[in-house]
């Protein structure tokens, strides 16, 4: 069902919005971010590990009982463990240029829905 003009026009204006105001959550993933190979093989192993130990868990579960079950949920932790580490992207070191180092203020002593609000401030501002 195709969108009349008024619907069309406001889908149109909140598209426009949404990539002036919220760009970063728009775009797709910037080059500074990419994929660890050692990442991608640790987590690898962390998931074959996992299969493994969930395997002897379910393997023993009559044997052992409560201890078995134990090692399966170790076994199932280990193996999101493997994903999430294989997944999860490094920041690219390029080495130039040092960064400067954090200052240590006010804000370190904030909580966490005050960074926030600090961090959506500055955003808006355009800093």
């Amino acid at each position: 069902m195709p969108l009349s003009e008024q619907e069309q026009r406001l889908l149109d204006e909140m598209e426009r919005h949404l990539l002036q105001n919220d760009a970063d959550v728009v775009s797709a993933p910037s080059g500074d971010r990419v994929l660890s190979y050692r990442n991608l093989v640790y987590g690898a192993v962390l998931l074959l590990v996992g299969i493994g130990a969930l395997v002897v868990g379910v393997a023993l579960a009559n044997d052992l009982g409560a201890f078995a079950i134990a090692i399966g949920v170790v076994g199932f932790l280990a193996m999101l463990g493997g994903v999430m580490l294989a997944v999860t992207p490094v920041r690219r070191t390029t080495g130039s240029v040092p960064k400067a180092p954090r200052e240590k203020g006010p804000a370190s002593s904030a909580g966490f829905m005050d960074r926030m609000n600090d961090r959506w401030d500055r955003r808006q501002e355009g800093r």
